[in-house]
């Protein structure tokens, strides 16, 4: 019997922008390098508390990309037992070598979970960063992996606002939301809403503006698709957003990255 965190994560494809087998392979370095992973993860961390959470942690990650998350919650809480789920294999494969200590395997979580029946009703605490996003029927995922969470699970959710870029379309962005629409998305799928913020103002915001206005150029840049690494200049964009982050409101509702906590309910 396992006594950390469980975290499984998932990732879906469906169709040529959501051919994520290409995007983790081409997108891997420059992904590690984006202030907006560091800036979310941060928030997430904040609105679990697993640090001060009175029992045991079983952790449920919807959405692995390459095993960051999976390896800052190893850093925080070291006891954390991680199961990863994904459809993509070279996720699945990046996530592996990143953090050895998880077990991750490929699993489409629009369909029944294949889960052994031991991790029903598990988890005490779930994320689902940036996924709601890709899925046509974000309400119907949400209440398929609800058979994993126990009575009283917290959930904290983020997804995008504002305008798309043309890299989010070009990774599989089918809609952003407004604080509205998830919280809707979040009460039709059963869960109780606790809080939910528009977080991130202003350097977040501005952040986004940068990537919209980058168009598709960004793409190339991103993905190495010329054979050069990412250009220096955008190095250095990165290292200064990442230190305007700081400055950003973590609440309020004029933030492009949306986070929300709901929770299963008891019955």
């Amino acid at each position: 019997m396992w006594n950390g965190s469980l975290v499984v994560l998932f990732r879906v494809t469906t169709g040529s922008t959501d051919n994520w087998d290409a995007h983790w392979s081409s997108l891997a370095d420059s992904n590690s390098l984006n202030p907006a992973q560091s800036y979310r993860r941060a928030l997430i961390f904040k609105a679990l508390g697993l640090v001060a959470a009175s029992g045991p942690v079983r952790l449920l990650e919807l959405g692995s990309g390459q095993g960051d998350f999976a390896q800052d919650v190893l850093s925080s809480c070291p006891a954390a037992e991680l199961v990863g789920l994904d459809l993509s294999a070279t996720g699945v494969e990046i996530a592996g070598r990143k953090v050895q200590r998880a077990a991750f395997f490929q699993q489409d979580f629009t369909r029944p979970i294949g889960l052994p029946d031991r991790y029903r009703r598990w988890a005490t605490h779930a994320v689902c960063s940036e996924v709601l996003e890709h899925l046509d029927d974000p309400v119907a995922a949400l209440r398929n992996v609800r058979t994993l969470l126990a009575p009283g699970c917290r959930l904290v959710v983020t997804v995008p606002a504002g305008p798309m870029s043309a890299f989010d379309k070009h990774i599989g962005h089918r809609n952003h939301f407004t604080i509205d629409r998830l919280d809707e998305t979040l009460r039709a799928a059963g869960f109780v809403v606790a809080e939910l913020n528009g977080s991130g103002f202003p350097f977040f915001n501005l952040y986004r503006l940068t990537v919209i206005a980058r168009g598709r150029q960004l793409i190339q840049d991103a993905s190495g698709a010329d054979g050069r690494p990412l250009p220096l200049a955008a190095r250095a964009a990165m290292r200064a957003f990442s230190w305007l982050f700081r400055l950003n409101r973590p609440v309020g509702s004029r933030g492009w990255q949306l986070v929300a906590i709901a929770v299963e309910p008891d019955t």
